[in-house]
């Protein structure tokens, strides 16, 4: 009769929840917000000769450096947000929603204000449009419903 000094318990292992869904790449958000981004300044600046002057301050002219690290800059600000709120919140992604889209319609009364000429202002505005539709839509796409989480 062997018998073990110690009586084994079940083993109970803890599935880890997740916590947004797999295979949806944040950073490829970002990319892809920028390539946009950039696109849309190919289509609007170069191809249809349209300048992209804003006044803030001095006169600024909009170039690919600009839109690129802008766009950037606000995608990682974005993930940024998202990722804190997927820590303090219950419903992260629905308020990151909402944040995100009140941020996207506020940010169209700089290039709206601030723009030279019609081309310039509706030019920019939608670029503010393609950058913040970009990141909503691909970020929102990476984070679990409240359900999900739970």
């Amino acid at each position: 009769m062997a018998t073990t000094p110690y009586p084994t318990a079940p083993e109970s292992v803890a599935e880890p929840r997740p916590t947004r869904v797999p295979g949806r790449s944040r950073l490829l958000v970002v990319g892809v917000t920028a390539a946009a981004a950039l696109a849309l300044w190919a289509i609007l600046a170069p191809l249809a000769g349209i300048t992209l002057d804003a006044q803030q301050g001095t006169l600024m002219h909009i170039g690919a450096g600009q839109v690129f690290f802008a766009s950037a800059a606000m995608a990682f600000a974005a993930w940024g947000l998202l990722a804190i709120l997927e820590r303090r919140t219950f419903n992260a992604r629905n308020v990151w929603t909402v944040v995100a889209v009140i941020a996207c319609v506020l940010s169209l009364g700089s290039p709206l204000v601030n723009g030279i000429g019609v081309g310039a202002k509706l030019g920019l505005a939608s670029l503010h449009l393609v950058v913040g539709a970009a990141v909503i839509l691909g970020l929102r796409r990476t984070t679990l419903t409240a359900q999900e989480r739970c």
